[in-house]
């Protein structure tokens, strides 16, 4: 059967997750993310005269109210770039665009230096990368309606995730061998950074950024030869007007529907809380545990692997059981998670005080990270199919807009409640508890969602 579906159309469709993983992997959540958040807490200290735990908070406040702003414009914009793309007939060249957008953005990240030189610069421009890999990733979610029959597009879109995620595991381990340097000046295999770069001004670590850049580029080839769209431009390009009222129809079409609106609303929490979570991870093993960037890296690998594991097993439980009962697993798997993790601190787990220089709250946080890392996958992995369970072929643009639309409606909200807590309470842990009402939120929503969407 993998032989028959596993054609080289479909390959090069996969590889779009391949190479937009570093993006997420290596940017977002395990190198560059710990690595600014350890520098904006020290320029606090410099700059601003605040104590660690101040410091600390005011470096994650920042990231949270830069994430907030990239979410609302996502958001705004999705709905619109898909209509767009849909009217014009090809999605091809809208990928490419923002591909090249987004690497060149990542490439700029050698800027921060360890004093803080660059900090707001690198930040927005970060941000500014990551909105346009995010829209290319939707735009190509929307060919996956048109890529396989629905029988199969939750196993083709579990192994699709898999792959992506085994991708973040291989750049991840290129970088913390070769490049990322800890308090030693080496790598974790206690090699010098690889073509000479400084250790001193933390130039392996800060390399990361023209890796994520050169590994989108490298690996869009076989999605560009590979992947042969249906697509033609259309000669009779449609209007604005005519583009905003197709979509204006399909938004009305997904909210009468009462299966699609509450799957939408739902996922719009849970997915938010998700991102949340793989945001802060190693931003909270660097302030809260003290991890520097090679732990934090190792953690990193195990979170990915049991990512890409337990993405190839979801696309088959998908396949068994429908999305539906595997995201509301998740969702609850997650859930615990975030009740472990927010407990979790040098001196204590789950509440329980430990002696000086336990090793139980790595022990803890590492099986955390695993299981974060393993139910996120199989979670975004069944929303993207449940997404083709709701959506018109002839709209895969436009609905798959509607997907990120409300995949990052509320983006702002997630960030915006840990800054908030994290600044009222000035405690780094207590600000993470707002993501745990958001799963709760999208649970209770999930509820009214039919297991075979608007196939019925």
């Amino acid at each position: 059967m993998a032989e028959k579906l596993l054609n080289k159309r479909i390959w090069g469709w996969m590889f779009f997750d391949w190479a937009q993983q570093p993006y997420a992997t290596l940017g977002l959540t395990f190198i560059f993310g710990p690595y600014f958040a350890g520098v904006a807490a020290d320029w606090y200290m410099a700059a601003n005269g605040q104590i660690s735990d101040a410091a600390s908070a005011s470096a994650q406040s920042l990231w949270s109210m830069a994430q907030g702003i990239c979410g609302m414009f996502i958001a705004l914009s999705a709905p619109f770039l898909g209509a767009f793309a849909e009217a014009g007939g090809r999605k091809k060249p809208w990928i490419s665009i923002l591909a090249v957008i987004a690497s060149i953005c990542a490439a700029s990240l050698w800027m921060l230096q360890p004093d803080g030189t660059g900090l707001f610069l690198t930040l927005t421009l970060f941000w500014l990368g990551f909105i346009a890999a995010e829209a290319a990733f939707n735009l190509n979610n929307a060919l996956l309606p048109d890529l396989i029959d629905k029988k199969h597009v939750g196993y083709v879109g579990g192994l699709a995730s898999s792959f992506g995620y085994w991708g973040g595991v291989l750049s991840l381990f290129i970088v913390l061998l070769f490049f990322a340097e800890g308090e030693t000046g080496r790598t974790l295999i206690g090699l010098e950074p690889a073509f000479g770069l400084d250790a001193q001004t933390r130039q392996g670590t800060r390399f990361v950024g023209p890796f994520i850049g050169l590994w989108f580029l490298l690996f869009l080839v076989p999605f560009f030869v590979w992947y042969k769209s249906d697509d033609v431009a259309r000669a009779d390009r449609p209007s604005t007007s005519e583009v905003l009222s197709r979509l204006k129809d399909t938004v009305k079409i997904a909210w009468r529907s009462v299966s699609c609106r509450n799957f939408l609303i739902g996922s719009m929490f849970y997915r938010d809380a998700l991102t949340a979570m793989y945001s802060y991870g190693g931003i909270y093993a660097r302030l809260v545990l003290g991890w520097e960037i090679k732990l934090i890296g190792i953690f990193g690998i195990i979170a990915a692997i049991s990512a890409a594991i337990f993405a190839y097993l979801g696309g088959h439980a998908d396949r068994r059981f429908g999305p539906k009962p595997v995201i509301r697993t998740c969702c609850w798997t997650l859930i615990i998670v975030a009740l472990v993790i927010v407990t979790t601190s040098r001196d204590q787990v789950l509440g329980i005080s430990l002696a000086t220089g336990s090793v139980i709250p790595d022990a803890t946080f590492f099986l955390c990270g695993a299981l974060l890392g393993g139910a996120g996958g199989v979670l975004y992995s069944c929303s993207r199919t449940l997404m083709v369970r709701h959506t018109d072929p002839d709209r895969a643009g436009e609905s798959f807009g509607l997907f990120a639309l409300t995949g990052r409606a509320t983006a702002f909200l997630a960030p915006m409640l840990v800054w908030l807590g994290t600044t009222i309470t000035g405690n780094v842990q207590l600000g993470l508890l707002p993501v745990i009402a958001l799963f709760l939120i999208g649970l209770y929503f999930m509820k009214y969602v039919h297991p075979e969407g608007d196939r019925v």
